[in-house]
């Protein structure tokens, strides 16, 4: 060791590099965004998903529904609490992420008064913007004389069955997506298909998993629905021709009467009626899956049917019940997934893998009413980014040319409203697989599917560079001329918006935006009386 000249030997300091290390443990690694709750601005101990797709620590929500409040979240949207579904992959990944960078994790839920001072803070807020509200308001209605065009699906009915008896088609955003806004007053609006195929309002529909009712168990409506409890006891009878009658007694006592549906579906029969959706006896399984779909036909049901726990013994039955309990639960499942709050959940929960697969299945019902229970599920973004996962966009276009092609088209059009959707049609060959479908689809074919065809086309041309040139490799211009002289008005003009858009482009005029030109319209140029463009 070195001498200092006094003799003693010479200590060498390291402070500074010390001083450098403490600082370094100092600085806390920053979690991700994710991780942080939007309200409490705290990492999440208990962090659920709502309705709308954004997730929250559970004490937030807790609050602002007992506040009767809405946040404004930064993006401008708003959040819906209506329903709440725990996030288990999030939770985990912030316990990992908490174990790895040697971060305390939450113990426990963040204090309730904290929470609610903050949100009261935000409610004060909000209230300071009410003046901006409704001049914006205002300045909305005033424009809602000219509506944006929209880009929406054919108009035209997708299944010509419809019941006399309007009260039981109710306004949804699941029925209203399917009918184009552009106004065309000659075309009236057609509602979609919103019951299940399996469903039968005939007393003499009767299958073959139907037997006689023992006559000790009263059909008359009025008096079984007063003895709730005493028909969820049968439906839990160890006894299987007890159990057998009981739930065909259900099922039929649900076929006809609207009021016995709602005052029957109770929390108490809803859970004997999920024992017997996983029964193994092919009696009591097809008539309690019936029984379900009936009660699921009232609105007011179907909400409480999805918070009761029973719609993955409905996933189970879908994939391996009997053939008769399958097509009933693809109904349950459709007519479950017409209400708003429910999509969500059932993706969550696992349906649409079962329902891809089912698009396969012997039973034409089955095909249809999953076909239709993917369309309605798919409305909801996050949806969208599972089928995309699943690979759902290869098995769509594979069953373009059978007979599901009309509802195939409808969940296509979905998916190409997305991005992640957009990109892997543009990859899977869409754009050929759908000229191809337009010049094989006769005019006088069923028009939903030409306008259907159309309207994925379009939504597939906006914003994207990639098109033009997948367009011309399928000769898609002639096609496109034909529809704009033969197709039908909502046909037309996308089909003209897509030709103008392609001529202006080749004509050099590079400084165009084209996504307004796509979404917004443009003018009709004509050279010697028709469409001219150019690939």
């Amino acid at each position: 060791m070195a001498g200092n000249g006094n003799g003693k030997p010479k200590r060498w300091g390291f402070w500074s590099n010390k001083t450098a290390k403490a600082n370094t443990k100092s600085e806390k690694p920053k979690p991700l965004d994710e991780f942080i709750c939007p309200i409490s601005g705290s990492l999440m101990f208990d962090p659920v998903i709502v309705s709308s797709g954004q997730t929250f620590e559970r004490t937030s929500v807790v609050v602002c529904h007992h506040l009767n409040f809405v946040p404004l979240l930064p993006d401008g949207s708003k959040p819906d609490f209506s329903t709440v579904i725990p996030n288990l992959a999030l939770k985990k990944a912030i316990t990992s992420w908490c174990t790895s960078n040697r971060t305390d994790s939450p113990s426990h839920a963040p204090d309730y008064n904290l929470i609610e001072a903050s949100v009261r803070k935000l409610m004060t807020s909000d209230e300071d913007d009410v003046r901006i509200r409704v001049s914006e308001r205002d300045l909305i209605n005033k424009m809602a004389e000219k509506p944006q065009v929209m880009l929406t699906h054919a108009a035209t009915q997708l299944n010509p069955q419809f019941v006399d008896n309007h009260r039981r088609f109710y306004s949804s955003s699941s029925e209203e997506s399917v009918i184009a806004n552009v106004p065309v007053p000659d075309t009236p609006p057609l509602p979609l298909v919103t019951r299940p195929s399996c469903y039968s309002s005939s007393v003499s529909a009767s299958t073959s998993s139907e037997i006689v009712v023992d006559e000790t168990l009263n059909p008359n409506p009025s008096s079984t629905v007063s003895d709730e409890e005493n028909l969820c006891t049968k439906l839990q009878s160890i006894d299987v021709i007890e159990q057998q009658q009981s739930v065909i007694l259900l099922r039929k006592l649900t076929r006809t009467d609207e009021k016995a549906r709602v005052s029957i579906c109770t929390l108490q029969l809803l859970g004997s009626l999920r024992e017997c959706v996983v029964s193994r006896d092919v009696v009591v399984q097809t008539n309690a899956v019936a029984a379900l779909v009936n009660l699921s036909l009232e609105k007011r049901n179907k909400v409480k049917i999805v918070r009761s726990g029973i719609v993955p013994p409905l996933i189970d039955v879908l994939k391996s019940g009997f053939d008769e309990s399958r097509e009933h639960a693809a109904g349950a499942l459709f007519s479950l997934a017409l209400e708003e709050e429910n999509k969500m959940a059932i993706g969550v929960l696992g349906a649409l893998q079962p329902l891809l697969h089912a698009l396969h299945s012997d039973s034409e019902r089955t095909r249809h009413d999953s076909a239709l229970a993917l369309y309605h599920l798919s409305l909801v973004q996050s949806n969208r980014v599972k089928l995309v996962k699943l690979g759902a966009v290869s098995t769509l276009l594979t069953m373009l040319e059978t007979g599901l092609a009309g509802r195939v088209l409808l969940v296509l059009c979905n998916l190409a409203a997305s991005n992640e959707g957009k990109s892997v049609l543009l990859d899977s060959n869409a754009v050929e697989c759908l000229f191809r479908k337009l010049r094989t689809e006769s005019v006088d074919s069923t028009e939903s599917i030409r306008e259907n065809c159309v309207a994925c086309l379009y939504s597939l041309s906006i914003g994207s560079m990639r098109f033009k040139g997948l367009a011309k490799a399928a000769g898609g211009a002639e096609v496109l001329r034909e529809v704009a002289e033969s197709g039908s008005e909502r046909a037309q003009e996308k089909a003209k918006r897509m030709l103008t858009a392609f001529r202006e482009r080749d004509d050099g005029e590079e400084g165009r935006d084209w996504r307004a030109l796509l979404e917004g319209g443009a003018s009709q140029t004509r050279y010697g009386g028709g469409y001219s463009t150019a690939f």
